[in-house]
């Protein structure tokens, strides 16, 4: 019988546990009270780095079991050997529900082992609860964002992947006698389909965090060119945060990817969010509506932005960061 819940603990380049990790571990205790408080467990990949630091953060969010696969061969992520090892403990410890992260790792790797079992997945989850049958009920944006779903799963384990940022972590620590399981497993039998050859960061992006930022000065189709970025720019500079974008903006090319806002990019919470020239979408909306300050500028004094802003200023941005830009130096 299928009982219990599995996070999949993702760690970054550098062996360090991901935030994403522990936002999953705090929903996962209040879905296990609903769950005759079943047992909730981990499943890390490691080469060693950084593990007893690991198990540390990982013993004080509340887990009963840490399952590790430990090998040199998995210190760089690998579709096949993850997705292999996952699967194998997924049928040996049977849980009824497996969580990961909505990361770029996490949205590759989901699929595979939701194919592979045989079961459902529900991605880029916003809210997760337990019905009144004891399912899984995973909310996410549908029809382009203008309706959220509640979508449940007929086969074990029930899976999602939700994304960073939109669960809160613990504010305190939740200490259990975690038991820490090292995995025996065999990689020679598993054939590996892709090899990383190399690995070169992007400089011009390494220090854009946006998901972390506690000040974003985000832009949209409204800042018309780059020139407008530019402004953008030095106004996050004078205020020591980081510079997001609306979809629009990215289609214009006007901003990077990297640093887009919304359902097809990044969710931020920031402290203070300025949206300028963002009609305010809800495609947009819910990737920024939780931050803790909303300040919007737009000329169109209807724009959907100013249902969700905390601060409106309803105006030419062009007139108004220059004047905003200058006070915050002076």
């Amino acid at each position: 019988m299928a009982k219990g819940i599995l996070i999949y603990a993702q760690t970054d380049r550098n062996g360090i546990l991901q935030n994403v990790v522990l936002e999953l571990a705090k929903t996962a205790q209040d879905l296990s009270q609903k769950l005759d408080n079943c047992e909730i467990n981990a499943i890390l990949f490691t080469d060693g780095t950084n593990l007893e630091e690991n198990k540390n953060i990982l013993s004080k969010n509340g887990f009963n079991k840490v399952y590790i696969a430990n090998s040199l061969k998995l210190k760089q992520y690998s579709t096949e050997y993850y997705s292999k090892i996952t699967v194998d403990l997924i049928k040996n410890i049977t849980p009824e529900i497996f969580l990961i992260g909505a990361t770029t790792q996490g949205r590759e790797l989901a699929p595979v082992v939701a194919t592979t079992l045989n079961t459902g997945l529900t991605a880029d989850c916003t809210k997760l609860d337990i019905n009144e049958k004891g399912q899984l009920a995973s909310t996410r944006p549908t029809f382009g964002g203008n309706l959220m779903a509640t979508i449940l799963c007929k086969n074990y384990p029930q899976m999602a992947t939700v994304r960073p940022k939109v669960l809160k972590k613990a504010e305190n620590e939740i200490i259990k006698n975690t038991e820490f399981i090292e995995l025996d497993f065999d990689l020679s039998t598993i054939e590996k389909h892709v090899e990383l050859v190399e690995f070169i960061e992007n400089k011009q992006l390494a220090d854009v965090r946006i998901d972390e930022a506690e000040i974003i000065v985000a832009g949209g189709k409204g800042m018309k060119n780059q020139q407008g970025f530019e402004l953008l720019q030095e106004l996050a500079q004078v205020l020591g945060g980081s510079v997001g974008a609306s979809r629009g903006a990215v289609d214009m090319k006007l901003a990077d990817s990297s640093i887009q806002v919304g359902q097809t990019g990044k969710t931020v919470v920031p402290k203070i969010y300025i949206a300028c020239g963002i009609s305010g979408a809800i495609q947009h909306t819910v990737g920024m509506s939780g931050s803790d300050k909303i300040i919007a500028i737009n000329k169109d004094k209807n724009a959907p932005i100013f249902k969700v802003a905390d601060v409106g200023i309803v105006g030419d941005v062009f007139e108004i960061l220059p004047k905003l830009i200058n006070k915050l130096k002076g």
